[in-house]
């Protein structure tokens, strides 16, 4: 009991003794400042953070606000303040959290004479922010020992970060009657870190970032971009003033979540700007050190997008800057290229892209930089003439390439080439229609899903009927057209140009196809490499014959209540296929040959592993129409891509022939046999040709297929052809772009020994 009494008595002295030395405090404001020394007293007392009133002495706070009194008496701006700013944005002696030193009348002391000439609040908080990092020697650095330094924890490291700047800021026009609070996020509506700035009053609330002086005025930022996303409904996306004034918001302290004693009022409106959700753009963020984990370098930083030589050029920071105070480029997203950085007389480039929508950041390190390649200025300077002013025999097409030149010259010239076919193919994407060789190509089509990264998948989906009126045909199209739906891609239901019984193997569906393939590709941003192939009834039929002579430009296809007819399933070797067919779908013997037709992809899996992959459904009770139980193609087709540079390639001629197929090639005035078959391998660097090899073939080499830095090898029927290195040219990936819009199958390389 004596114990409990003795306790009670201690905190009750204790408490005694707080309430004495704030009303000391209060008394001693009256009697030397009067009533408006009470009501700042009162003022600042009653809404301070309940661990200072058990630490901060009478003369601490009595010190400050004599200091804030005299600053009001001596500066022309500061006797403006009304009374309510004054004592909520001048007399307050901390901004956050921070350690409690007695910052006031050193800082007074220490830019009296900056302010001297300023007449107004805004001119004397621009002479501060230009001067007083450098009189205190503190300037940004993340090296420092904590977010919340004081002034003097700052000073004796010399090193703070956004928020100790800004406290700095704060603090020193505080120090001569102008009021200043501290503002800040706790997160970008872009996620892409916090940020602390400074605002002053001078009649109304301005802007600046601290130690970030600009010439130009106040209300100008690095960071306005991204204030202007903020949401002031979302607390970690919302933008804070302190405040001392309690008034129910607390300021969100990043480096001391659970605390909540520094009041705030939220200032969102001040910055956000309205505007539309951008799913298409991307503000690149470019940064460069010297090395990983280094210093900044600043440098110039031009920006080239693949199509044309600098789409911009800024300059990085270095230095004092802010972590996130960067260039930023606004490019579309999904935008490839690369960064070319100079710094004196050096130049070094990195790659960069695809690009995501939003705000990525590039961290660059020079160390780690290639330095600019000669071969592929010229290139650039080629791909910068006028299409029809471009030389065919120019040496910059010519020249050796390096395996990263090539690379960077696919792309180059690869955007160069979709953004042409783009413009020239605007017309008929825009009509769904397209006519080559007397023939034409209608679709419908819908989208499904958001966007990946990497590009949209395409579906091609072919229609039933044939050697029926038009109008039966036309329903069969559009009943295609709503036949399945996707998780995501562009659904394509194409309408036959023709209505006989052969609708979809007739020889002019090939190359309208590929037109098809590659208008998607340049204008629609599809993915190369998941483009699927699909149809039902006549539709099938067409499967079975497309699939295996244009294997080469699908990820996956499936067959649907189809016949194959003659068509040989050699081709499928490197493209996943599925079959779908009613149990009880007999007419034709339709589901007796796919039953057959699967067997013998079994074998052909067996023999060859890693080729055929394929599925076979038979439903049982099934007839021609399977009531949508076929729909589980879709999912399954979807998880493969194509691999455009297989090691192994099974090419089988049709009644349709091709003259390309993945990386075989033959000339346009090569005579190609009957049911032509060539089999083609790679074995380390040994290529092996078998079957029927014209000597006239060519090899599309790339860096993908085979390392074209070693010596090759190349073998007919066990008989050497070619032996020797190669050499990559940009003449190979121009020839290869312009027989097809598809950088990921680009040649970088042609072979021939004939």
């Amino acid at each position: 009991m004596r114990r409990v009494l003795l306790g009670f008595l201690a905190t009750s002295l204790a408490l005694c003794s707080l309430a004495s030395t704030l009303d000391d405090f209060i008394a001693a404001a009256h009697q030397k400042h009067g009533e408006p020394g009470e009501r700042a007293a009162r003022f600042l007392v009653d809404h301070m953070p309940p661990a200072d009133r058990e630490t901060l002495s009478a003369e601490f706070l009595l010190d400050n606000l004599d200091l804030a009194f005299q600053a009001r008496a001596e500066f022309p701006w500061a006797s403006a303040v009304p009374e309510e700013i004054f004592h909520n944005d001048v007399l307050p002696y901390a901004v956050f959290d921070e350690t409690r030193d007695p910052w006031r009348r050193e800082l007074y002391q220490l830019v009296r004479d900056v302010v001297k000439d300023a007449k107004t609040a805004s001119q004397a908080a621009q002479s501060l922010n230009r001067h007083v990092f450098n009189l205190v020697k503190v300037h940004y650095n993340t090296g420092r020992k904590r977010p919340n330094q004081s002034l003097k924890e700052s000073a004796a490291l010399g090193k703070a970060t956004c928020t100790g700047l800004a406290i700095i800021l704060v603090e020193a026009c505080r120090a001569v009657g102008v009021p200043a609070r501290a503002v800040g996020t706790p997160l970008w509506a872009n996620e892409r870190g916090n940020h602390t700035w400074v605002e002053i009053w001078d009649g109304d609330w301005h802007f600046t970032g601290a130690d970030e002086y600009d010439a130009a005025g106040l209300d100008r930022g690095w960071f306005v971009g991204d204030a202007a996303q903020a949401k002031a409904d979302v607390r970690r996306h919302a933008i804070f003033a302190t405040s001392w004034k309690r008034d129910g918001l607390t300021f969100p302290m990043v480096w001391a979540r659970t605390n909540d004693s520094v009041a705030a009022v939220n200032v969102t409106w001040r910055y956000a700007k309205e505007v539309a959700a951008d799913t298409e753009s991307s503000r690149l963020g470019v940064r460069l050190w010297d090395q990983p984990g280094g210093t900044r370098l600043s440098a110039k930083v031009c920006v080239l997008d693949g199509v044309r030589r600098t789409c911009a050029l800024a300059d990085t920071k270095a230095g004092t800057a802010d972590l996130n105070d960067m260039p930023r480029f606004a490019l579309k997203a999904g935008t490839q290229g690369w960064l070319r950085f100079t710094v004196g007389n050096e130049i070094r480039e990195l790659p960069f892209g695809p690009l995501a929508v939003g705000d990525p950041t590039i961290d660059a390190s020079w160390a780690d930089l290639a330095p600019a390649s000669p071969r592929l200025d010229a290139i650039r300077e080629w791909l910068d003439l006028p299409v029809d002013e471009r030389p065919v025999e120019a040496p910059a097409l010519k020249m050796p390439l390096t395996r990263t030149d090539a690379e960077r010259a696919v792309q180059m010239i690869g955007a160069d080439r979709l953004a042409r076919l783009a413009s020239e193919r605007r017309e008929e994407m825009g009509k769904l229609s397209i006519t080559e060789n007397g023939k034409t190509l209608r679709w419908l089509e819908k989208e499904f899903g958001d966007v990946p990264v990497g590009g949209r998948s395409l579906w091609i989906s072919m229609h039933g009927g044939g050697n029926a009126p038009v109008a039966v045909n036309d329903k069969q199209w559009t009943n295609q057209s709503k036949l399945y739906e996707l998780a995501e891609g562009i659904y394509v239901a194409p309408r036959a140009p023709t209505d006989t019984w052969n609708l979809w193997h007739e020889s002019h569906i090939d190359p309208l196809f590929q037109r098809l393939i590659d208008d998607y590709v340049a204008a629609r941003g599809v993915n190369p490499n998941k483009v699927y192939l699909m149809g039902y009834s006549a539709g099938g039929d067409g499967v079975w014959q497309l699939a295996p002579r244009m294997a080469d430009r699908f990820a996956a296809a499936a067959m649907m209540a189809g016949h194959p007819n003659e068509a040989s399933l050699l081709g499928l070797r490197d493209l996943p296929f599925a079959i779908f067919m009613g149990g009880d779908d007999s007419a034709y013997n339709r589901n007796k040959v796919a039953a057959e037709r699967g067997a013998e992809l079994d074998l052909l899996e067996k023999d060859d592993p890693g080729g055929y992959v394929h599925l076979v459904r038979l439903y049982d009770g099934q007839g021609h129409w399977m009531n949508r139980r076929d729909a589980e193609a879709l999912p399954w087709m979807a998880q493969f891509q194509r691999n455009p540079w297989p090691k192994k390639v099974v090419w089988q001629q049709d009644d349709v022939v091709h003259r390309r197929f993945y990386w075989l090639q033959l000339p346009d005035d090569a005579p190609i046999k009957d049911r032509q078959r060539i089999v083609a391998a790679i074995d380390g660097h040994v290529i092996r040709l078998e079957g029927d090899v014209p000597s006239t073939i060519r090899l599309r080499l790339s860096d993908q297929l085979i390392d074209l830095d070693q010596p090759l090898s190349v073998l007919v029927n066990g008989q050497e052809v070619f032996s020797g290195k190669v050499s990559r040219q940009a003449t190979a990936i121009l020839s290869s772009l312009t027989d097809r819009a598809d950088i990921s199958s680009t040649a970088t390389a042609l072979v021939g020994w004939n």
